[in-house]
């Protein structure tokens, strides 16, 4: 796997109109938080560690909601063990060829929300999406037959949701994960819903810990 970027982990780049409000229901966020206090427990999302990009948080999930956009964890949320609905935003438009996002909630939307998007725009059976960080995945990415973004697209670029969109459209109906060669770390699974979505992540760390141990 190529050598990561010196970008920053969790630096918004795209342009942002985002409007305070109530948070989402907290029955359609459930089963997201859920899983994502999962991939909180294995390390896929997290933040506070100086030894971890800068310390600041990782790792993000979304849910669609029909004829509404989807809901995503908030930016540098991934310290948080447990979410909760107050720590979700609604992004009701998403254009990543403008470099834009639209939305609403008490908390603004991941950094990586365009990349969140563009696998929504390309695959209509996708519910759900996950962003999480391993070394281990990453770095046997190949080995394991997972497909990777070019190196030299950096994260949260109109660039690296075109880059998706190809991958995406590539794997209909395929395996649903892939890495970003030039985001350190960076992997992204999703499904028809959180369960599979997950499933595919999880399946993808113990994979990549039969080749690396104690990662």
């Amino acid at each position: 796997m190529p050598a990561p970027g010196s970008e920053r982990e969790g630096v918004v780049r795209y342009r942002l109109e985002y409007t305070p409000g109530p948070a989402p229901s907290g029955k359609v966020v459930a089963a997201l938080d859920s899983w994502r206090h999962v991939l909180f427990c294995l390390g896929l999302i997290g933040g506070g560690d100086p030894a971890r990009y800068h310390g600041l948080g990782f790792g993000n999930v979304s849910v669609r909601v029909p004829g509404a956009g989807f809901i995503i964890s908030g930016t540098q949320t991934g310290h948080l063990p447990h979410a909760g609905a107050r720590h979700y935003a609604v992004v009701s438009a998403c254009e990543p060829a403008a470099n834009r996002i639209v939305a609403g909630g008490p908390v603004k939307p991941s950094s990586e929300a365009l990349t969140h998007g563009a696998v929504y725009a390309a695959l209509s059976d996708v519910n759900c999406v996950l962003h999480a960080h391993h070394p281990a995945i990453w770095r046997h990415a190949r080995v394991l037959g997972i497909p990777a973004t070019p190196p030299e697209v950096p994260y949260g670029t109109p660039e690296m949701a075109a880059s998706v969109a190809t991958l995406c459209h590539s794997d209909a109906g395929g395996d649903g994960i892939f890495v970003m060669a030039g985001h350190e770390d960076g992997v992204v699974s999703y499904g028809v819903d959180e369960q599979q979505a997950g499933t595919r992540l999880v399946a993808a760390l113990a994979r990549a810990l039969a080749i690396e141990p104690g990662v």
